[in-house]
């Protein structure tokens, strides 16, 4: 799970979700609000039109129903009862009693009263997680001087709370909530599957230069860098060629003046100057052959096909074997690999050469692993030192203790089998082993048939 949001799928989908969330809650919030501010707007109107018709309707009533009705006009939310209090200077106007003053006219006398009632601050019953938790519309108290020097106190409360709806606003939030998720969720399927693909065509192309190209499909911005990956693809394959047909016509036509030269150096009379040019020339010949062998290492034409991997190691440890080369074989993988069956014998005739060449003997084990094989080669050599241990890899490259012609070689076995292990998804890398000796360890990965 973890893994999921690190990537760029969960970020992006995190992104979205948390967007549409934040912005349906926005709009939630303004408009319960702006439908508060609606009925507050509408209840002073009505509270406006009230408080006149009960002061109206107070001061024409008979004197024998005026405690009838007062004790009506004392219940609800909007008030009209007497006082005994005194019209003095009271506060300041409000913009309730200054309306009510203009509607009544100046026979009647409106004055607000300071004490702010108590009702007004005491939270509210509400149904929307964003609705306001107090009234915000009118509620104060005022004295009003009836025409026959009678005082009425006018008292504007908030509403009651309107009835339970019997239905839960975060129940009610969860659908909306999940299509969300639904949406956030496509989107980001569809922003991230292209670039997936294109991760995945970049990866297959480190392992087939000459894979099919990116079909153009898609927005316009996907199809252009489609082409752009496919031209960059053109590029790479056809400067490869390039590199791979020079070299191997160099290291090609150079046999021709070799062999010529050998035949003229039989004619040599001084024995030992002889023997110590032929020498010279077979080290040329030998870099000549593994230059021409890094050069094919480097050709990716050949046909890809399924490997049973325990047959090509028993026969390439066979053959070796039966070179004269101390080669052993332990383990089974019990799998196949996808892989260019030249050019993965190759890689494993230059590790177990190397191993031979310098440590004498080869000890090779093979296990399974999840979706792969560990194929571990160790030789009863010196080692090498670990300052040196990826030098080795480089073209040409050879240790100190390594020089002489009888056992230097010329530095390209490694290069060659890395270059093949790298084209067919493969790992490679040498280590000194606690027992002693090198041990080179090979990670190929499993072939699926289907994929």
């Amino acid at each position: 799970m973890k893994a999921f949001w690190m990537s760029m799928t969960g970020r992006v989908f995190a992104v979205l979700l948390l967007g549409i969330v934040a912005s349906a809650s926005l709009t939630q919030y303004l408009a319960v609000m702006e439908r508060q501010r609606t009925v507050e707007r509408y209840r002073d109107a009505y509270a406006l039109d009230r408080a006149e018709e009960l002061i109206a309707i107070a001061a024409v009533i008979k004197p024998e129903a005026r405690d009838m009705y007062q004790r009506i006009a004392a219940k609800g939310a909007i008030k009209l009862e007497t006082t005994n209090d005194v019209i003095m200077g009271g506060s300041a106007q409000t913009d309730f009693s200054r309306q009510l003053a203009a509607r009544l006219g100046g026979q009647y006398k409106v004055v607000p009263v300071g004490d702010r009632p108590a009702a007004c601050d005491e939270p509210r019953q509400i149904n929307s997680i964003f609705g306001p938790a107090q009234w915000r519309g009118t509620c104060e108290a005022m004295n009003v001087l009836m025409h026959d020097g009678t005082v009425m106190r006018l008292t504007v409360l908030p509403p009651k709370p309107p009835p339970p709806t019997g239905q839960n606003e975060i129940a009610t939030f969860v659908p909306f909530f999940f299509s969300i998720i639904a949406l956030a969720f496509l989107v980001t399927r569809m922003t991230v599957r292209p670039l997936k693909q294109l991760a995945k065509a970049a990866r297959d192309l480190g392992d087939d230069i000459n894979r099919p190209p990116l079909a153009l499909r898609g927005a316009a911005e996907i199809r252009q860098a489609a082409a752009a990956f496919n031209a960059m693809q053109a590029r790479i394959r056809q400067h490869i060629f390039q590199r791979t047909q020079m070299l191997a016509a160099i290291t090609h036509d150079l046999q021709t003046p070799l062999t010529r030269m050998r035949l003229r150096l039989e004619k040599v009379p001084d024995a030992d100057l002889q023997h110590k040019l032929l020498g010279d020339l077979s080290a040329t010949q030998q870099m000549v052959k593994e230059g021409l062998d890094l050069a094919r290492s480097m050709d990716s034409t050949e046909t890809m096909q399924a490997l049973d991997l325990d047959s090509l190691l028993d026969s390439v440890c066979s053959d070796a074997a039966d070179a004269g080369q101390e080669v052993t074989l332990k383990g089974r993988a019990s799998m196949a690999l996808m892989g260019r069956p030249l050019a993965i014998r190759r890689c494993l005739v230059n590790l177990l050469d190397n191993a031979v060449k310098y440590g004498h003997n080869a000890g090779v084990t093979v296990e399974r692993m999840v979706g792969a094989a560990r194929i571990r080669i160790r030789d009863s050599g010196p080692g090498i030192a670990p300052d040196q241990l990826a030098q080795v890899f480089e073209p040409f490259y050879r240790i100190e203790s390594s020089r002489s012609r009888e056992s230097g070689g010329t530095g390209l076995g490694l290069t060659i089998a890395r270059n093949i292990a790298e084209q067919h998804g493969a790992s490679l890398a040498l280590a000194n082993h606690p027992d002693g000796g090198l041990e080179v360890t090979l990670v190929v990965p499993e072939y699926y048939a289907g994929n």
